[in-house]
């Protein structure tokens, strides 16, 4: 079983530099939030969740998308994400699941620690992103070196090689 982990969607973005930045078109900082996640989350096998308000707009109801790996809810009319957040963590909790938050808010930290689940502030989050962004890159670019060629005489001894490297010449 997975852990899981609760993402404020629209706090998270507001405190990052990168997506504060984007902060004009919602939809991509978003969609940068949801990517960022997605090999976050693949990367730390955890269960990603991110809850964006939608609060204000009028008609709203509970809409959750799977992409990729990362489930993403838009909460209803007069719902905030906080409130949702909240809900879900204690629910999660009382089936004995592992449950992180990721919030700036203190208030939001105080009652997600109340209900049994440990908190993360978006900085903490994006300065782990950032680790983990480091250990794919380089691991990827490790294994891309040691993948280029993988020569036999590399594996084999000297004497053997040199046998070898005598019988093709007879050939």
């Amino acid at each position: 079983m997975k852990n899981i982990l609760l993402v404020d969607g629209y706090n998270v973005i507001h405190a990052w530099p990168e997506l504060s930045a984007r902060k004009d078109n919602l939809e991509d900082a978003r969609d940068k939030l949801i990517d960022m996640m997605a090999s976050y989350g693949a990367f730390q096998d955890l269960a990603v969740t991110i809850i964006f308000d939608a609060n204000a707009v009028s008609g709203a109801a509970v809409f959750e998308n799977l992409i990729g790996h990362v489930s993403v809810i838009y909460t209803q009319e007069g719902e905030t994400a906080d409130s949702h957040i909240e809900r879900m963590a204690y629910d999660m909790v009382r089936q004995r699941k592992l449950v992180y938050v990721v919030t700036s808010d203190w208030v939001e930290q105080m009652v997600i620690l109340g209900a049994g689940a440990y908190r993360i502030s978006a900085r903490e989050l994006l300065q782990d992103v950032k680790k983990v962004n480091k250990l794919i890159k380089d691991g990827f670019s490790e294994s891309q070196l040691t993948y280029r060629r993988h020569e036999l005489e590399s594996r084999l001894n000297s004497d053997v090689v040199q046998r070898l490297h005598e019988l093709r010449k007879r050939v």
